[in-house]
């Protein structure tokens, strides 16, 4: 993995934690006195973080600093002279997808921000729908010998 491409990881995971706070680029910019502009090219890995850069947002974040490197190739890992990481499979990669979209967030926003009985209504009812779209599903074809 070259440099770009943990740059770009690590802007990635920059907007996705101020995305699940509900920040703007203006507020984490403000938090460690700099201009949103900079965040916007940490966030789209234009700009490199300084060690000391990734540690204010961090905590202005609410995270430790190992949490913008999770998720990186072992690659990166094996340069660094420490073990690989264990290989993805293809259902956490699914859910990392899933948890990078804006909806994603905005829907677990949203259902935390809920009451808990109904929020228990709520799980209910989709794992309901779920079960009630997979009965629906067609059976799979088997070829007759």
């Amino acid at each position: 993995m070259s440099c770009d491409e943990i740059d770009t990881h690590v802007g990635k995971r920059m907007r996705r934690r101020r995305r699940l706070l509900g920040l703007t680029q203006q507020q984490v910019a403000r938090r460690i006195g700099m201009r949103f502009q900079q965040i916007q090219k940490y966030e789209c890995g234009a700009n490199r973080v300084t060690a000391s850069r990734l540690h204010k947002i961090a905590i202005a974040l609410g995270v430790p600093p190992n949490y913008f490197f999770e998720g990186l190739s072992g690659a990166v890992s094996a340069t660094a002279g420490s073990e690989p990481p264990p290989a993805l499979d293809q259902e956490n990669i699914a859910m990392a997808d899933l948890f990078a979209r804006k909806e994603t967030v905005d829907l677990v926003r949203a259902f935390y921000g809920l009451p808990e009985r109904p929020r228990r209504r709520l799980l209910d009812l989709a794992k309901s729908m779920q079960q009630d779209v997979a009965e629906a599903a067609p059976e799979p074809q088997r070829e007759v010998a």
